[in-house]
């Protein structure tokens, strides 16, 4: 039997920043929650779009297009946004809380191996 989970209740159980938490599974999929402060990492997914929903805060991803261009978008509480597979991209946030919905087993940092400190690479944390 599922368990209802509540959002809020749920952000509220850790404090770590870019360190996501697994809230629910749907079929091969990961609903994930994080807290984000701070820049993340330039990085990309090969093999899977990335979906971010803005629950609170406000979450910008700078985009590297194909011709070397950079652009940015900034994204607000209820805000949705799609990162193509393949687009490099790097998150950043003067603080927010976001949900990202994207394949069990994907990488928080796609296929790059330098991580900063500040950042957990990983497929998600159990929520406590």
């Amino acid at each position: 039997m599922a368990d209802v989970i509540n959002l809020e209740q749920a952000l509220a159980a850790f404090t770590e920043r870019w360190s996501p938490r697994i809230v629910a599974r749907v079929n091969d999929y990961d609903v994930r929650i994080a807290h984000v402060e701070g820049e993340h990492l330039w990085h990309n997914h090969t093999d899977t779009d990335e979906f971010f929903l803005v629950l609170d805060g406000r979450f910008d991803i700078a985009l590297r297009e194909s011709d070397g261009s950079e652009r940015s978008v900034s994204l607000g509480r209820g805000d949705v946004f799609v990162v193509p597979k393949g687009q490099y991209h790097r998150p950043s946030s003067p603080g927010a809380s976001i949900l990202m919905f994207e394949p069990t087993g994907t990488s928080s940092t796609g296929d790059e191996t330098d991580i900063p400190d500040h950042v957990d690479s990983t497929t998600g944390h159990a929520l406590a």
